[in-house]
């Protein structure tokens, strides 16, 4: 269903005063898929969203394409796991931080709260310390 561009505002004041059946219809019609289990207002933006869609083109490719890899990929503390030892050289040392059992994280024989705390102390700048370690770059090549 091709919407044109003049009708665009006519058809989203439209669908402010529909109810959630006749959403519901106009979703199918749009997209030719059943429409999503959402609350009304939810609806009605994702309704709105096709039809500006339709008329102005949607999103670009390259925008497809950084939405469609964000939710693939993984928080970076998910790949840290108990008894893993991460190494790094800094200031011609080399530093070790061990994983304990439950998570925690050691280095310089003291606990600390997050690899990224580490990172700091160990440079003495803001770091992310999974970045820091490794562990963002391993993930991207994944």
């Amino acid at each position: 269903m091709k919407v044109s561009k003049g009708k665009l505002e006519a058809q989203l004041a439209e669908i402010a005063d529909m109810d959630k059946p006749d959403l519901q219809q106009r979703w199918v019609q749009l997209t030719g898929m059943p429409a999503p289990r959402v609350s009304l207002a939810m609806l009605r933006l994702a309704v709105a969203y096709e039809l500006q869609a339709k008329a102005l083109g949607g999103l670009s490719k390259q925008a497809r394409q950084r939405l469609e890899g964000a939710g693939s990929k993984k928080a970076a503390g998910q790949d840290v796991r108990p008894g893993m030892r991460l190494a790094r050289e800094h200031g011609g040392v080399v530093h070790v931080v061990t994983i304990g059992e439950q998570g925690e994280v050691c280095w310089n024989g003291k606990q600390w709260r997050s690899l990224s705390e580490v990172a700091r102390a160990i440079t003495g700048t803001r770091w992310s310390g999974p970045a820091f370690f490794g562990l963002r770059d391993a993930q991207r090549a994944a």
